[in-house]
Order: structure tokens, then sequence, then C-alpha cells
């Protein structure tokens, strides 16, 4: 079965898969895992976000593949990122780099981020 099947058979609704089995070694791992969130969209998401994908994120690029217009590439996108979680990429400063950032702006002495550094530890 392909996920293809899998995902027609499913039918949108939430799924665990309970067995796992490398091809290679017939190693078989069994509990509860949960398919990647790109193999839990429908079928004819998945094939936008692969064409997607293939053509580097190129809007203009999706309206020719799909014959449809900015907007609908635009707001397919935006139904189908409702779907998806996001990793923060661009995550908080640590508590280091703030010090440092603050000496580079000249709000505290060297000596003050090392205090600073060091009571950290």
């Amino acid at each position: 079965m392909d996920w293809q099947e899998l995902t027609d058979l499913t039918q949108g609704q939430p799924f665990v898969i309970e067995r796992v089995r490398l091809t290679g070694s017939g190693i078989a791992v069994e509990g509860q895992f949960e398919p990647p969130q790109l193999a839990q969209l429908g079928v004819e998401d998945q094939v936008f976000v692969a064409a997607f994908v293939r053509s580097h994120g190129s809007i203009k690029e999706m309206e020719r593949i799909f014959g449809v217009s900015y907007p609908t590439i635009k707001s397919r996108l935006k139904r189908i990122a409702e779907h998806l979680d996001f990793v923060d990429t661009d995550p908080a400063p640590t508590a280091a780099a703030d010090v440092v950032d603050r000496l580079r702006r000249g709000e505290i002495s060297a000596e003050e981020a090392l205090t600073e550094l060091e009571g950290r530890r």
C-alpha cells in the first residue's frame, strides 16, 4: 500500500501507525507513531506541496502548472499552512547573547559583561 492509497482510505481522518518494518533487515518496531505532517494532508494537497517544492517556491510556475491565478495559489498555500506546525527559525537570543549585544552597544562594560556571564554558570 502506498501513501496515496492510505490517504484515500483514511479520508482525512487522524490515524496512527502501529507497526514499522525495516525492509532491508526485516526488523519490526511496534508502538504508536504519528505519520509526518505532510503525510497527513490529503492527496491533492500533497501533490500541490510537491509541485511547490519542485518549482522552488515559484508562484508564477505554480500558476502555469495548475492553470490558476496568483490569489488562488496563495489561498491554497495559506490553507495548507494552517494544517502544519512550524519550527521557530528565529529563536529568542540566549542570555549570553543578550549580554554580548549589550556590551557591543556600550550599555555595559567588559567587566560587567564578564561578571554577568560568570554568574550564569
